[in-house]
């Protein structure tokens, strides 16, 4: 099974003339901290590092984490 992850993202800049540069923040549901964006870039980043750092977990702790 693939658990999804749900994600608060709130915009609070943006430029029309500049559709590449906008700023905001990102929070997952269900943990603490959140991280910062300054581009598409950088937020597209922030939601692939998560996913990433899944995966690695689940092929450290197969069963579940310990």
């Amino acid at each position: 099974m693939n658990p999804s992850s749900d994600y608060i993202i709130r915009i609070y800049r943006y430029k029309k003339d500049k559709p590449q540069s906008f700023v905001g923040v990102v929070e997952e549901v269900g943990r603490k901290g959140k991280r910062a964006f300054n581009t598409y870039d950088e937020l597209w980043e922030i939601l692939n590092s998560t996913k990433k750092k899944e995966s690695k977990i689940k092929a450290l702790f197969p069963g579940g984490r310990e």
